[in-house]
C-alpha cells in the first residue's frame, strides 16, 4: 500500500513461534509443524507480483497423521477419503459414514462463520451489517456453540478412538475439548477436508521466505532491538521507544503477546483487567532429539494417545501438571526434507502439552515427564528410544516465555474454553488509541499460522480502510 516499513524484533532472526534449530548436522523447526490454508501465503507472494511456488513449494501430504492407541490399533488418517474408508475398515471401526457426515458438517460451519469469526474485524459494529454477519444469524445454532467439543463428538462417533481423534483439535488453539464450544470441531475442515501441507524446505522456510519477500519490497528489519514502550499521546499511537532511542510513526502495528503489551508496552491499556482475568492457553514441552535410526513405522506426523483423554485436560487446566500419562506428538520433518538429518537418521520433535506457568517445580516436572515420554514410546513402538538419542534441547513454558514474551509460556494467548471466548478475544485495534493496530496469535482470530496471517489480512484493510 506504499507504506515504508520497520519491523522491530527483539530476537536475532526473524519468526517468532516459529523458528529453527540446529545440532550439528540436525535441523529442527522449533515451532508450528502443520501447514494449512497455503493460500494465503500464497496471497502475500501473489499482490507483490511473485509467485509462491517459485519460492516456497509445499506438498499436500498424502497421510495427514499416523494415530497409535493405548489398545495397540494403528491408525492412519489419509486424506484420501477411499483410503481412509479402508483403514477405518480395516482396524474394524465403523465409523465411515459418521466421520465423512462430520467433515462436510465442518465444512459447512467453517464456510458460514470464517466470513464473520476469522476473516473480518469482528469488534467492528459497522461490520454487523454487512452480508456474512446477517447470513450468520439465521444460522446462529447450526455453529453448535452450546455444546462442547466432547459432547458433540461423543453424541456423533460411537468409537472412543474417533471421539479422541476430533477431540484433539482442541489443542490446535491450546483449549480444553471438555470445555471448548463444539464451533471448533470446524478446525477439522481445515487438515482434512482443504489439506495438511507442508513446505519441501520445512516448516521455517515459511519465515525465511516471507522475509526475503519483505525485503525485497524494502521492508527494514531491526533485530534484537527490543521495544520498551508504545508512545501514546492524545489517545493517539505516536511512535516506540527501545532502550537506547525513540522513534515516531505515522502507524503502530503490534505483534506482541497482548497481556505482555498491556503490562509492560502501554501504560493505560483499556483492556488490562479483562485480560488479567482471561485463561491463558496451554502451553507446550517439547523435546528435540538427534536420533541415529530411521523408524518406516512412523510418519512426519504422529500421536501416541493417552489413556484417559479427560484426565489429561484435568491435569493441564484445573491441576496445572502434565499428565503421567500424556498423549505424544512426534514431529520427524526429516520424513520429507532429507537433508534435516544424516542418512540413515532421523529429527525427533516429540512434544506433549503443558500447562501455562504457574510456578510449578519444572525441573521436576520436566525429569518426570520425559521419562514418561520415554516409557510410552517404547511401550507403544516396541522400541528402545534413548539408544538412539545422540544429542538434546529441550523447550519448556519457561523457554517460550523468555524467547517470545508470551504471558505465562502461553502458546496461543487465551484459552477457548468458554462459549463466549470469541467474544473476549483481543481486538485487532482499539477505539481508544488511533494509529494503533494488532495481529498475532494472541488476538482475535487466534493462534496458528492462517489465522495469524488472517489478522494481518485483516490489519491492512483497516489501514486502508482508514486511509
Amino acid at each position: 500500500m506504499g507504506h515504508q516499513v520497520t519491523v522491530f524484533e527483539k530476537n536475532k532472526i526473524p519468526g517468532g513461534k516459529i523458528s529453527e534449530l540446529r545440532m550439528g548436522d540436525y535441523r529442527f523447526d522449533t515451532g508450528p509443524s502443520l501447514f494449512t490454508l497455503p493460500e494465503l501465503s500464497a496471497e502475500l507472494f501473489h499482490i507483490c507480483g511473485e509467485n509462491i511456488n517459485d519460492h516456497l513449494p509445499a506438498v499436500r501430504l498424502e497421510t495427514n497423521c499416523k494415530y497409535f492407541f493405548p489398545d495397540s490399533t494403528t491408525l492412519t488418517f489419509y486424506h484420501d477419503k477411499e483410503k481412509l474408508a479402508q483403514e477405518l475398515r480395516k482396524n474394524n471401526i465403523e465409523e465411515e459414514s459418521s466421520l465423512f457426515k462430520r467433515l462436510t458438517k465442518s465444512k459447512e460451519v467453517y464456510e458460514v462463520s470464517a466470513p464473520v469469526f476469522i476473516f473480518t474485524a469482528f469488534h467492528k459494529l459497522s461490520n454487523f451489517n454487512t452480508p456474512p454477519y446477517k447470513k450468520i444469524l439465521g444460522k446462529i445454532f447450526e455453529l453448535d456453540f452450546l455444546r462442547t467439543m466432547h459432547a458433540a463428538n461423543s453424541r456423533d462417533f460411537k468409537d472412543h478412538r474417533i471421539v479422541q481423534i476430533f477431540d484433539r483439535y482442541a489443542t490446535y488453539n491450546g483449549s480444553n475439548p471438555y470445555k471448548a464450544p463444539a464451533t471448533f470441531n470446524m478446525i477439522a475442515h481445515l487438515e482434512n477436508n482443504i489439506g495438511a501441507f507442508f513446505p519441501e524446505k520445512g516448516m521455517y522456510s515459511i519465515v525465511s521466505e516471507l522475509y526475503k519477500l519483505a525485503v525485497r519490497k524494502k521492508v527494514q528489519f531491526r533485530f534484537s532491538e527490543k521495544v520498551e514502550e508504545i508512545m501514546v499521546s492524545d489517545n493517539k499511537a505516536i511512535g516506540l521507544k527501545t532502550s537506547d532511542r525513540q522513534e515516531l510513526y505515522d502507524l503502530i502495528v503490534s505483534d506482541v503477546d497482548v497481556r505482555y503489551l498491556s503490562d509492560k508496552l502501554i501504560k493505560k491499556h483499556p483492556w488490562r483487567k479483562l485480560l488479567k482475568w482471561s485463561q491463558p492457553s496451554s502451553s507446550a514441552l517439547i523435546f528435540y532429539w538427534s536420533v541415529s535410526k530411521e523408524f518406516p513405522k512412523l510418519d512426519l506426523h504422529n500421536i501416541l494417545f493417552s489413556k484417559d483423554y479427560e484426565a489429561e485436560f484435568k491435569n493441564l487446566f484445573k491441576e496445572k501438571t502434565i499428565s503421567n500419562d500424556p498423549t505424544i506428538y512426534i514431529f520427524i520433518s526429516s520424513k520429507i526434507v532429507s537433508d534435516d538429518a544424516p542418512e540413515g537418521c532421523s529429527n525427533w520433535f516429540v512434544m506433549v502439552n503443558a500447562p501455562s506457568d504457574q510456578g510449578q517445580d519444572w525441573n521436576k516436572l520436566i525429569k518426570d515427564t520425559r521419562r514418561n515420554i520415554i516409557d510410552k514410546i517404547n511401550s507403544t513402538l516396541s522400541m528402545d528410544i534413548e539408544k538412539y538419542i545422540i544429542n538434546e534441547k529441550i523447550n519448556s513454558p519457561l523457554t517460550i516465555k523468555e524467547n517470545t514474551m508470551s504471558a505465562f509460556g502461553a502458546l496461543y494467548g487465551a484459552s477457548s474454553n468458554s462459549k463466549f471466548s470469541a467474544f473476549l478475544r483481543h481486538p485487532n485495534f482499539l477505539n481508544s488509541i488511533k494509529n494503533l493496530y494488532f495481529v498475532g496469535g494472541s488476538v482475535h482470530p487466534g493462534g496458528g499460522i492462517p489465522l495469524c496471517l488472517a489478522s494481518a489480512k485483516i490489519v491492512c484493510e483497516e489501514i486502508n480502510t482508514n486511509k
